[in-house]
């Protein structure tokens, strides 16, 4: 079966031909997204001549048995990055950069791309920039399943999806910085230094977090496991190879597009994390989650106000308290939590301490704690 759907356009230039929309004149848009155009149609230009090649970069995925959520990025890429690896298979490009090269890597705009769930086809559009985040009818039984991607004559990727079974009643939802990773950047400076210089290395993982969601993991297999940032799809791989080598469990990032949009100079990090939770919350609405994030950014108000809306959603709210010298960066501590009754707070500096506070709520269960985390392939490691 063949479908086609398209992701929503949003007013802009054609970036491949440099010409305008013709229902949009170019001066009643916002300064910020003309520029961005701008250097977007550099970009594939530049990326033109130098013979990058269209590339589909999968991402996890996430759904239910009958329908399933889709991420992937379509850019231009330098071949040399997706060449042959050791075992002669092709290296994804995933694997071939790092840090600022995932952000000049000229996406493509609008990008017509195949997707094969379950032996079936659907053919799906990209948006500007080059993000294909599309729900899509599906078939499957609860797990672990593959998703197969292609873009014109790009090499066929395959992306994996989590399909959360239908009795499900609880989930993980968690930050990244400052959560499972140690941050210690002054704020201001964290975009440019994920943008520019962050690899996997660069970053210290948060003490006791991922034995702690190992433990979540393990008193519920069939949890979903969700990572909500703020961070830019840009650097959706390098986050999961740092998930993947500190041994938190595998699942979809939710992140969000970078740079400006039709009517702002910056999109809003924290609309982005709300409006994920309102539709997880729709998506799932049997599902209590544990919401883990820490007390420097706005996690503590946006888990207030999400609990106080959808209080039947919510299992328990983990905060992970700053030091002194992580709140100075982060630019202060967020305010205490709003009411919020029948939902329990926890608040620790490590994953020790939220740990004893969820085995006392009977949210993990109790028995020995791992030393040591199998080093296997996780099945979300795609992206």
């Amino acid at each position: 079966m063949r479908s086609r759907s398209q992701a929503p356009r949003t007013p802009s230039d054609s970036l491949e031909t440099g010409h305008p929309a013709s229902s949009v004149k170019e001066g009643s848009r916002h300064l910020a997204a003309r520029l961005d155009d701008a250097w977007l149609r550099f970009q594939t230009r530049l990326a033109i001549r130098r013979g990058h090649v269209v590339t589909v970069v999968p991402h996890t995925g996430y759904g239910t048995t009958s329908w399933v959520r889709v991420l992937a990025r379509v850019v231009r890429s330098d071949p040399r990055d997706i060449g042959d690896s050791e075992n002669g298979s092709k290296r994804p490009l995933t694997e071939g950069m790092r840090g600022w090269r995932n952000f000049t890597s000229a996406p493509v705009a609008h990008a017509a791309v195949r997707i094969t769930v379950g032996g079936e086809v659907h053919d799906v559009e990209a948006d500007r920039g080059g993000v294909v985040d599309v729900r899509i009818p599906a078939n499957l039984a609860a797990g672990w399943h593959k998703v197969s991607l292609q873009s014109g004559e790009s090499d066929v990727v395959e992306a994996p999806v989590q399909i959360v079974p239908d009795d499900a009643d609880f989930g993980l939802i968690s930050d990244i910085d400052d959560t499972v990773m140690v941050t210690a950047l002054p704020r201001p400076f964290l975009a440019a230094w994920n943008t520019f210089v962050l690899n996997e290395h660069a970053r210290t993982p948060t003490p006791g977090m991922a034995v702690l969601y190992e433990r979540i993991v393990r008193s519920a297999p069939e949890a979903p496991v969700l990572y909500l940032s703020t961070g830019a799809w840009n650097v959706a791989p390098t986050l999961s190879r740092f998930l993947s080598r500190n041994l938190y469990p595998a699942g979809p990032k939710l992140l969000t597009d970078w740079g400006p949009t039709t009517d702002r100079w910056f999109r809003s990090g924290r609309e982005h994390k709300e409006g994920s939770l309102e539709r997880l919350a729709e998506e799932f609405p049997h599902i209590k989650w544990l919401l883990v994030g820490d007390d420097g950014q706005h996690d503590v108000a946006i888990y207030t106000e999400f609990a106080q809306r959808h209080p039947e959603n919510v299992c328990a709210i983990a905060i992970r308290q700053l030091s002194v010298g992580e709140a100075v960066l982060a630019g202060g501590r967020s305010s205490d939590a709003g009411p919020t009754p029948g939902v329990p707070w926890i608040y620790a500096p490590d994953g020790a301490g939220m740990s004893d506070q969820l085995e006392e709520l009977g949210i993990i269960t109790s028995g020995p704690r791992p030393t040591e985390l199998p080093g296997e392939d996780v099945p979300g490691g795609a992206d």
